[in-house]
């Protein structure tokens, strides 16, 4: 039964990355199976559609933020913790150059189709991201915390955005920089 965990465990992980790569619509079943190293066949015996990895993806991505967040929760200061958060996107740069935001990129691109409801899921994904955010200016006691949860979150999808647009991860390293500064200037 482990082997069979850790089997689905490979394809989840090789579905989050190889979608952020290639996008949902352009990844078939068999390159997940290739990056995860399993039979194309066995894959069906986890995961019955492509949406299903796609689902699966989401779950990977929600999971990686969780264990940052973890880490970040570490900190001893709100603050500091918003700050590990935008120093992790930047040190992402070279990947967000390349492919964009895992969860943003794939948000957008589910939103384009008509079916299936992983648009919702890639919301909720982000929606984790949010409260986290928002969470950590309300323990800073400044008004007014969920905007500025949009306004970080938003600012760090606007630069991976730009930044794979352009393929420039220097644009990670500027806005993040000015991001901290920010952060640093919010006081109650």
């Amino acid at each position: 039964m482990k082997s069979a965990s850790a089997k689905r465990r490979r394809l989840m992980a090789a579905a989050a990355e190889v979608v952020h790569r290639q996008g949902a619509e352009r990844t078939t079943i068999a390159d997940i199976a290739r990056a995860a190293d399993v039979p194309v066949g066995n894959v069906y015996y986890y995961f019955k559609t492509k949406d299903e990895l796609v689902a699966a993806a989401l779950d990977e991505h929600a999971r990686h933020l969780g264990e940052l967040t973890a880490r970040l929760e570490r900190l001893p200061d709100p603050r500091e913790r918003l700050k590990g958060l935008v120093e992790a996107w930047v040190g992402q740069r070279d990947v967000a150059a390349r492919w964009g935001c895992p969860t943003g990129t794939l948000a957008a691109e589910l939103d384009k189709r008509d079916e299936g409801g992983l648009d919702a899921e890639a919301g909720r994904v982000i929606r984790l991201l949010l409260d986290w955010v928002e969470g950590q200016f309300r323990e800073l006691g400044l008004p007014g915390p969920d905007g500025l949860a949009l306004t970080l979150v938003g600012a760090y999808q606007g630069m991976s955005l730009l930044a794979n647009a352009l393929r420039d991860p220097g644009i990670m390293t500027r806005e993040g920089a000015r991001l901290l500064a920010w952060l640093d200037s919010l006081e109650a």
